[in-house]
């Protein structure tokens, strides 16, 4: 209990020092090497996303818990629904006009393409934004819905959309606004874990859905910066486990034949900036299969009123599934998403 105590004071007077600007006049507590994102960077990231993406809900799940108490942070309720806001607009924010003006490319299955053209709408930006064939009809018919995007279908999976968009950055120097790869992309995920530890100071597990890693790269350098006891484990499918096998072998590798129902995390290589991050921060990943991913959809949606993607199930999968060592813990499940095709979630709800 007293070290609970200590971990809620902790945070309380960080969140003074940054709001007062403490952090800012003392440049040595701000060190970090090349590929890290410090909590300043995040905090500044928290300040410029006020009004844009939500403080999402962190609400109790009492059918989830058994001998835990298991929380869903639900950025379900972003604008776009899914947490890409966040990274994509923080991103699109620190441009210089000169950038800006040639415009932005970036290649997504369907969350960070709408964060890209809610935020090129915003910016007044045009965007080329690069998505498989594959992608759900509704996700791209909702970057459709923005003025100032231009959605391109690629024939193969987000390997030949991410070769399209970065060839076009190439040949008309556009920036490319990384899906996950990009240490502003990163700390704009990461004011999940800003929030979080501001709604739920003594958490003692945070679970997140892992693709490349970008959520749980910012999520876990927010968390550790504030509250280093409390363990960050990710979570991926086993049929889309790239990350999971790279921490396995300690260097990144390449996972082939990706099909899952988790599209949003359907990466075959992490980032090596992501890497590099989850190799210091991440205590454990996890993986679960596809049918505890529809199981976890089908008991958010029936038991909580929550509508997840696949991508978004990952980490109730997890818990639901006895993946979370521990008991009498406090847990925190990040739903990352609930942009599911309706026919899709249909045939889950429908299943037996």
């Amino acid at each position: 209990m007293k070290t609970k105590i200590m971990t809620v004071m902790s945070v309380l007077m960080l969140s003074f020092m940054m709001l007062t600007g403490c952090c800012s006049t003392q440049p040595s507590t701000c060190q970090s090497s090349q590929n890290e994102v410090t909590i300043d960077k995040i905090f500044n990231a928290v300040q410029v996303l006020d009004g844009v993406a939500k403080c999402s809900d962190l609400v109790e799940a009492p059918s989830f818990s058994g001998e835990n108490q298991v929380y869903l942070k639900l950025e379900t309720q972003q604008i776009i629904g899914a947490f890409k806001i966040r990274g994509a607009y923080y991103k699109m924010s620190q441009l210089t006009p000169e950038q800006a003006q040639k415009g932005v490319v970036t290649c997504s299955s369907g969350n960070h393409a709408q964060g890209v053209a809610y935020s090129a709408e915003k910016f007044n930006i045009p965007a080329k934004i690069f998505m498989p064939a594959s992608a759900p009809a509704k996700k791209v018919n909702a970057v459709r819905s923005y003025r100032n995007a231009e959605a391109i279908l690629v024939d193969g999976d987000f390997n030949a959309s991410q070769e399209a968009a970065l060839a076009y950055q190439k040949e008309h120097d556009a920036v490319y606004v990384a899906p996950y790869n990009d240490l502003d992309v990163i700390a704009g995920q990461g004011t999940i874990g800003w929030e979080i530890m501001h709604q739920l100071p003594d958490a003692d597990v945070v679970v997140v859905p892992m693709g490349g890693g970008g959520l749980i790269s910012g999520i876990a350098s927010a968390i550790k910066a504030l509250n280093p006891s409390c363990r960050i484990i990710g979570v991926q499918s086993d049929a889309s486990d790239a990350m999971v096998r790279s921490r396995a072998a300690g260097k990144i590798v390449k996972r082939d034949n990706i099909s899952t129902l988790a599209d949003g995390t359907a990466v075959s290589v992490p980032g090596d900036i992501t890497f590099e991050i989850c190799q210091k921060y991440v205590d454990e990943m996890v993986t679960v299969t596809e049918d505890q991913i529809a199981d976890a959809i089908r008991r958010l949606y029936n038991e909580c009123n929550v509508t997840a993607e696949g991508a978004g199930a990952l980490s109730a999968a997890a818990v639901l599934n006895g993946k979370i060592a521990g008991n009498g813990q406090k847990i925190v499940c990040v739903i990352s998403g609930g942009n599911i095709d309706p026919d899709k979630l249909n045939g889950i709800l429908g299943r037996k």
